[in-house]
């Protein structure tokens, strides 16, 4: 549809994580006419070799990142303020809001559900889930957005693996702010979808 964009990247694995288990994570973002992103995630490895939570309701959930998780981080212009979004294979997903690096955390309360959907097989672990543009436009400023993206991945043995667009620390951390290395515009909503949903 005229005024849609699509962005496929690869995330790579921090130098201090080892892991056989996965060859490739990658995400495709997609924008929508209602003026939110669709991310989808697709690991692909030995899944018999990961440790994958188990279904659950798609509702908001605290932990998220503590077990194999996707998350998403976005800010605006060159704002310190960001959002971090979780998504587990559980189906289960949260949502932050930060005033600046690591600091004055809060629960993003944007009033819509963000439902998480999750495809397996035997080699390939496919999510999807929204960023809606509600949240989106908690951002300040206008105009293109900066994007983190990363995954944590636990494995049976009790390993993990960090992978992220890039790691500018020693250690996996995916709340620096040089991780924000991919640019898009802020999303806009459809007039003509804008039209139809307003009250009568």
């Amino acid at each position: 549809m005229p005024g849609l964009s699509s962005t496929c990247v690869s995330l790579v694995p921090h130098t201090k994580s080892q892991t056989l288990a996965v060859r490739s994570i990658k995400v495709e973002i997609n924008t929508t006419p209602e003026g939110s992103l669709r991310l989808r995630y697709l690991l692909e490895g030995e899944l018999d070799l990961l440790a994958i939570p188990a279904a659950a309701p798609s509702v908001h959930s605290d932990g998220l990142w503590r077990h194999t998780c996707f998350e998403a981080f976005v800010a605006a212009g060159s704002s310190p303020e960001y959002c971090e979004f979780n998504f587990s294979p559980s189906t289960q997903w949260a949502a932050y809001g930060f005033a600046r690096y690591r600091k004055e955390m809060e629960t993003l309360e944007h009033g819509v559900s963000m439902p998480v959907e999750v495809r397996l097989s035997s080699d390939r672990l496919e999510l999807e889930a929204p960023i809606p543009g509600m949240a989106l436009r908690t951002l300040p400023g206008s105009g293109a957005i900066r994007m983190a993206l990363a995954a944590v991945v636990e494995e049976i043995d009790g390993r993990f693996s960090y992978w992220a667009l890039a790691h500018p620390s020693t250690s996996p951390d995916f709340h620096h702010p040089d991780s924000f290395m991919l640019h898009l515009q802020r999303p806009v909503a459809d007039a003509a979808l804008t039209a139809t949903k307003a009250p009568s």
